[in-house]
């Protein structure tokens, strides 16, 4: 092996660069991380709803026309 324990190393040096990392457990059961999804995707709507009800204006710029990039 010519690595030694380089290998074992790295995944210190990883592990320490994230101390609390869960990932996807967040500590809540799947029925509550469905309610916390279903509540942000009806705020989501809501405010689709009300920005197309209001003339459609959009805070977005990235897609606008005109004006050279510098």
């Amino acid at each position: 092996m010519t690595r030694g324990n380089q290998r074992d190393r790295d995944r210190e040096r990883a592990q320490a660069r994230k101390p609390n990392a869960k990932g996807p457990q967040d500590g809540l059961t799947p029925e509550q991380r469905r309610e916390r999804d279903k509540k942000a995707l009806e705020e989501k709507a809501a405010k689709k709803a009300a920005q197309a009800a209001g003339g459609g204006t959009s805070t977005d710029n990235k897609n606008k026309a005109g004006g050279a990039k510098k």
